[in-house]
């Protein structure tokens, strides 16, 4: 995880996090590229989109073990939106296959900042997956998955989870460490094929078009609701070793009520407060201890993890190149 410098007086240390309150409005029209990373803007003239650079905030918190706690957070806020929660309702396979789903929907992820060429394939794969993605919502209107607005919603909640998160369960992130971050969140977006136009360029743009989503748009969803459950008949884990699975399988009637507690515990709690008092989700003081407990533990254990335990297999890969990469250029030199 980034190591920033000490917060300023203004700014919370990590077990006191808050949200940005920016007066709602639309999102702006700004020229392309505002904000984005150099190379990053070279490299997309020539050809397609690329991911954001090695050693970036991105290339360090997205492979993180620590990720994987906020994941929750951010698909609860994704479908909070109508349209996109109608579309995970009707189509997708989360109730009945929730961790073949979880492992595609991660490794997709992992593809956008550590895939390298594999990155634009996966983009340009989404997006033909999403084609026949349309239905009504609960309200009665059309959706489309690729409508411009719900597609950049999804991609939009990734910045203030990560931001949010990170603060509890890393360190806060420095201004320009902000910036940065939101930056190379647009280059993921180019990637997925999400236009400049749909997407506010800058942090004083985003928090506005965020307010104003948080504000009109959001809701307590179907799919919110199941994410959130405590008491849902979720199959046993079906990935990884045999033995493993086969022990998951048995001790699974004992061990589903906890996981499912535990899963919506960090999924509302890594919510940035004003996204949670949007959906209706309840977080309570006695809760936001517990959180600050558990958050603390991680923040010790985490760092001290060897490598193979710290990151996902993508990134370990990524990293691994990377250092193999950086040698062969000084040993050049």
């Amino acid at each position: 995880m980034p190591q920033p410098q000490s917060p300023d007086p203004a700014t919370p240390p990590s077990d006191t996090p808050t949200s940005d309150t920016s007066s709602p409005g639309a999102p702006p029209t700004e020229p392309a590229w505002r904000g984005a990373e150099p190379g990053a803007r070279r490299a997309t003239r020539r050809g397609e989109p690329v991911p954001p650079p090695a050693g970036g905030v991105l290339w360090t918190v997205a492979g993180d073990v620590r990720a994987l706690l906020m994941l929750p957070a951010a698909l609860t806020l994704q479908v909070a939106h109508p349209a996109v929660g109608a579309g995970v309702d009707d189509h997708s396979v989360f109730r009945t296959d929730p961790w073949g789903r979880g492992e595609r929907s991660l490794r997709s992820l992992q593809l956008w900042i550590y895939g390298g060429e594999a990155a634009a394939e996966e983009g340009r794969r989404l997006r033909a997956l999403h084609k026949e993605i349309q239905g009504t919502d609960a309200h009665g209107r059309r959706y489309h998955a690729l409508t411009p607005a719900y597609y950049a919603w999804v991609h939009a909640t990734g910045y203030p989870i990560y931001r949010h998160g990170l603060r509890y369960l890393a360190r806060p992130l420095t201004e320009a460490q902000e910036r940065q971050l939101y930056a190379e969140w647009l280059q993921v977006g180019r990637v997925l094929g999400i236009h400049d136009r749909d997407m506010p360029q800058t942090i004083e743009e985003f928090w506005p078009y965020y307010r104003r989503v948080l504000d009109e748009e959001l809701e307590a969803t179907v799919v919110v609701r199941d994410l959130v459950a405590t008491d849902l008949p979720v199959p046993a884990p079906d990935r990884g070793p045999l033995p493993v699975r086969l022990a998951l399988k048995a001790l699974w009637p004992v061990l589903r009520g906890p996981f499912l507690r535990a899963r919506s515990f960090l999924t509302v709690g890594l919510m940035p407060p004003d996204a949670r008092a949007a959906i209706g989700l309840e977080w309570t003081e006695g809760q936001e201890r517990r959180l600050r407990r558990f958050a603390r533990v991680v923040r010790v254990v985490v760092p001290v993890l060897p490598e193979r335990l710290r990151y996902l297999p993508l990134a370990r890969r990524a990293r691994r190149a990377a250092r193999v990469s950086g040698a062969a250029a000084r040993y050049g030199r």
